[in-house]
């Protein structure tokens, strides 16, 4: 699917790239799609790239896509909270918008904490995680991607992730998949 061609069906929301600003792209416009990741599109524009949410595939002629459930835990008790790697493993289906590996193998992630919900019932996850690049405008996109995708794990009820540059990311970070598919080995 990757430099296809695409006139805007309606009119959509997306996310400019690197700045992260809000634009409204008019039906009609045409883009294109240079990656789908995560349940969003990244496509260039007239005037740069830009993300569409997965929630407006429709706009682009694209069928929605349900997102891809979380894997269940160990346990079989449906009312147990969720065990910590179902967090990580849904946070593998958060993308910075212009790198095809996910935010984990990127070794953004740097703490994921587990503990009751603090409104009502079930379970809050806390994680800390950075960017590439200090400026980069879409670190809230990124970590509200991050957000939701925790609160689609079965129990997960609040999530919060916090950006932070201590330590500085290097690519040192980058697990040995993430290496792979970026032809770093």
């Amino acid at each position: 699917m990757e430099n296809q061609e695409k006139e805007l069906l309606r009119e959509c929301e997306a996310i400019l790239i690197p700045s992260g600003e809000k634009v409204t792209l008019p039906p009609g416009g045409r883009v294109y799609i240079q990656q789908v990741l995560g349940g969003s599109y990244t496509v260039m524009t007239g005037f740069g790239l830009a993300r569409i949410s997965g929630d407006d595939a429709d706009a682009l002629g694209e069928e929605t896509k349900a997102p891809e459930p979380t894997p269940a835990a160990d346990n079989t008790d449906p009312g147990a909270p969720p065990e910590e790697q179902q967090i990580w493993n849904a946070l593998k289906n958060v993308y910075d918008p212009e790198i095809p590996v996910n935010i984990v193998d990127l070794g953004l992630v740097y703490d994921c904490q587990l503990g009751p919900a603090q409104e009502g019932k079930g379970a809050r996850a806390d994680v800390k995680m950075t960017l590439t690049a200090p400026g980069c405008g879409m670190g809230p996109a990124i970590a509200s991607d991050a957000e939701s995708k925790i609160k689609g794990v079965p129990g997960m009820t609040e999530a919060k992730v916090d950006i932070v540059w201590d330590p500085p990311w290097n690519q040192d970070m980058i697990s040995e998949e993430g290496k792979m598919v970026l032809g770093l080995i």
